[in-house]
């Protein structure tokens, strides 16, 4: 497996090291709301230029996480740093971050034409002449009210307005949420058009796996405010074996062999196993892993962890 932080493109920034930093990094990032805590010890990295899925159940901590790498909330402990520069209310590090909530914070009594005028007045870097090819190629109009776009059409808008920022890191909190399968198709092909165009890191954060399997090539699983899973996408499903087999022999395959996580049905079990292995029993067989089992079968035991904390490149 590769280094789960190794640099897929090149950065905005470069340490003296001569490696560059991450678009993103996390280090034992907590929040704690009275005696809740909504993130604990979180720690991951995301290098520049991929489209990173960030996937948990409701309630993982995932919108604020999310909440604390754009500025809006303060860690309890840790930080969370952006090409290197610590996030905190800094203009110049949140210039080059742009983010779309779940709720999509659009001015309903607003054309689409004063969205985009009022984009550009908020920031320095804007694109008019992207924002508004984009929407014509949608055909959204830009004398329609807000109000009276369909929900896909409003994501569009909301995620118009971000892209047109020009920004280098995207993040985007479920955005396909409550669009019907038609639209999140059509929200996802622009999306990867985007990136194309820009080159931006983008964090997305979804609890719908299959709309990511085609979209990203970066993982980050959080469950129970921790970070359960962070890497290459197509080194974890290498890396991890899927096997199937008579529950009564578990215990002896997973006293030989290095399980990531287990699950039991009647008589048969199920056990995801990390690294390459002789399986001790014939009765188990082996099948591919997909990107859904891999997070299902980890979510399903919230005490496994596939990789450990990240090694991070700092910029100085």
């Amino acid at each position: 497996m590769k280094d789960v932080h190794q640099l897929s493109s090149a950065p905005r920034r470069e340490s003296t090291s001569g490696q560059a930093p991450n678009a993103l990094e996390a280090t034992g990032l907590s929040k704690q709301y009275r005696k809740a805590w909504a993130l604990r010890n979180a720690s991951f990295a995301v290098p520049a230029g991929r489209v990173a899925a960030l996937v948990g159940p409701n309630g993982s901590g995932k919108t604020t996480l999310l909440n604390m790498v754009v500025g809006l909330l303060s860690p309890t402990s840790g930080e969370v740093r952006v090409f290197g520069e610590t996030v905190r209310q800094d203009a110049e590090v949140l210039s080059r971050v742009a983010f779309l909530a779940q709720d999509k914070p659009l001015y309903d009594s607003f054309t689409v034409a004063e969205m985009l005028k009022f984009g550009r007045v908020m920031n320095p870097r804007w694109d008019d002449e992207m924002a508004r090819r984009r929407l014509d190629e949608l055909g959204i109009p830009l004398k329609r009210n807000v109000s009276r776009l369909s929900g896909g059409q409003q994501t569009q808008v909301g995620l118009t307005v971000a892209v047109a920022k020009r920004p280098h890191l995207l993040v985007l909190d479920e955005p396909l949420a409550d669009l019907d399968p038609v639209a999140r198709h059509e929200v996802t092909t622009s999306l990867m058009a985007a990136v194309a165009e820009t080159a931006m890191t983008v964090l997305l954060s979804s609890h719908v796996v299959p709309d990511l399997v085609d979209t990203c090539d970066w993982l980050v699983v959080l469950n129970g405010g921790r970070v359960q899973v962070s890497g290459d996408i197509d080194d974890l499903l290498a890396s991890h074996r899927m096997v199937v087999g008579p529950a009564d022999g578990a215990e002896t395959v997973a006293g030989r062999l290095p399980v990531a996580a287990r699950s039991t049905s009647g008589r048969q079990a199920t056990l995801l196993l990390r690294g390459p292995a002789s399986l001790p029993d014939p009765r188990w067989t082996e099948r591919p892993v997909r990107l859904e089992d891999l997070v299902l079968t980890y979510l399903r035991d919230p005490d496994a962890s596939a990789l450990p904390a990240p090694s991070l490149i700092r910029a100085h």
